[in-house]
């Protein structure tokens, strides 16, 4: 599967292929236009309580995505629409986050891959 991530603030390329944002909320800031976002499978992102749990403090990434993984296996829809993606062509995850080793499109990938 060719799956590559990439914040959403970065500025898009042609080989990005289909880009799905896989954020909750829309990035600050930041137009429809700009993102050239293809999908926005706002779903597959972390529950409002786990996002709000985890706050991008590192010391809880490994049970974050304990979590998120388990949630994950509870969105069969979501998810397979993603897969469904994948099987066409390849895929750009986009996230917002400022961290870049501590983001849900990297359990995402792991977890398609």
């Amino acid at each position: 599967m060719n799956i590559k991530i990439k914040r959403v603030y970065e500025v898009p390329e042609k080989n990005d292929g289909y880009r799905i944002l896989v954020d909750r909320l829309w990035p600050r800031g930041l137009t429809k236009e700009k993102a050239a976002v293809d999908l926005w499978l706002k779903n597959i992102a972390p529950t409002t309580e786990l996002r709000k749990w985890f706050g991008h403090e590192p010391e809880k990434w490994d049970e974050f995505k304990k979590k998120y993984l388990v949630e994950l296996k509870e969105n069969k829809e979501s998810v397979s629409i993603l897969k469904d993606h994948l099987k066409k062509g390849p895929v750009t995850l986009l996230y917002a986050a400022r961290d870049q080793v501590h983001n849900e499109a990297l359990v995402l990938k792991d977890a398609l891959s």
